[in-house]
């Protein structure tokens, strides 16, 4: 067997049994940012790319939800000799003076044990580099972690190794929803929507220049997760509604439910959560989904800290402290009495603009000029 490069991709666990749209979603995703491979190929539950630019085609393909995580990886003979030889010679590459290092080595070896293939390897990488001062560290304190994968059939030594956005596999539940957009707690919502394996029509409301120039470049982030090279999307000016988020809550739920009656998508994402936001206001958003004969979802109903995660996962790093200022916003529970005001609703619903966003990163200026506004 030659030796070959491969990105490997992990599943993540909601995603075992959807493997095949996976790989379709692979493919796509390639596809659209125009990168070659020559096959894709399974080894049990791993999902083998034979990439022409793998560091390029494993950080496109980590866009995707559903995975556990991605490698680029060597794949050579499962055994035990040429396990503990590969991750020896790839250690000795990747380390630097100095450096603490922890061997892992996870899967389903043929004759021998994990444990002893791990204590080979190390043994092996403190002997070859003690030129450099290279020495082990433990699981929770080391600078390199050296890892492999063991198939039944093959092991994939790993070059490089990064953690996958989890969640269940892009468009994965044949549904479509809709949802609202009006600043980073929202997009928040709408990502874990994608993550939840929905198709997304996404809306955004804006209030003034420098807010719609934020959500735009939030938009970046998310829109490259949506698997579209092209996403018809409608803009509204919310100028004037302040910024309580009760009354925006209240009243762009209303404008959404107009348009998934309109454009017969029965699913409409709530920007909410029982972490944040009083059980009253939940309740009464709920009620007023059902009597529109739509089916509320509410993505963000079951995380806690995990929500800021996530946000650093996609790409909202920036976006972190107006997050964490919405959630740490005191909203009393009777404010879930106001209701949204019907002429506020009718005056944002005539400014709507609808836009064909290309990906690209021309993006944000060109849905400017779409909509007239001077920057």
């Amino acid at each position: 067997m030659n030796n070959e490069n491969y990105v490997v991709v992990f599943p993540s666990v909601f995603a075992k049994n959807k493997i095949g749209l996976l790989v379709e979603n692979i493919k796509k995703i390639l596809k659209i940012q125009d990168q070659k491979f020559s096959k894709i190929s399974r080894d049990g539950d791993l999902i083998l790319v034979d990439a022409n630019d793998p560091v390029f085609a494993s950080t496109m393909i980590n866009l995707l939800f559903g995975i556990k995580q991605i490698m680029i990886a060597k794949k050579v003979k499962n055994d035990f000799k040429t396990v503990v030889g590969e991750v020896s010679k790839m250690g000795s590459n990747l380390l630097l003076k100095g450096e603490k290092f922890y061997v892992r080595i996870e899967g389903a070896p043929k004759g021998y044990v994990l444990k002893d293939a791990e204590l080979s390897a190390t043994s092996s990488l403190i002997e070859n580099n003690k030129k450099i001062d290279a020495r082990p560290g433990t699981e929770e304190k080391h600078d390199k972690t050296l890892f492999a994968y063991i198939t039944r059939s093959n092991a994939y030594v790993s070059i490089f190794s990064d953690k996958g956005l989890g969640g269940t596999v892009n468009n994965s539940q044949n549904q479509k929803i809709i949802c609202g957009i009006f600043d980073e707690f929202s997009a928040l919502a709408c990502l874990e929507t994608i993550k939840q394996g929905f198709e997304v029509r996404i809306i955004i409301f804006y209030q003034n220049q420098q807010e719609l120039v934020n959500l735009l470049k939030i938009l970046q982030q998310i829109l490259p997760r949506t698997l579209q090279t092209n996403s018809k999307i409608e803009f509204y000016s919310s100028k004037g509604i302040g910024n309580d988020p009760v009354t925006k809550n209240l009243t762009f739920t209303e404008i959404l439910l107009k348009i998934g009656i309109n454009e017969k998508i029965s699913h409409i994402s709530l920007p909410i959560s029982p972490l944040t936001f009083p059980a009253e206001l939940i309740k009464k958003l709920q009620l007023k989904t059902f009597e529109k004969g739509l089916v509320p979802y509410i993505p963000l109903s079951g995380i806690d800290s995990e929500i800021l995660e996530n946000a650093k996962q996609i790409g909202l790093e920036k976006h972190l402290m107006k997050i964490e200022k919405i959630i740490q916003k005191k909203i009393a529970s009777n404010t879930a009495k106001k209701v949204a005001n019907k002429i506020t609703i009718k005056n944002i619903l005539k400014t709507k603009k609808t836009v064909n966003v290309k990906l690209g990163p021309n993006l944000l200026h060109e849905v400017l000029d779409v909509l007239q506004i001077k920057h």
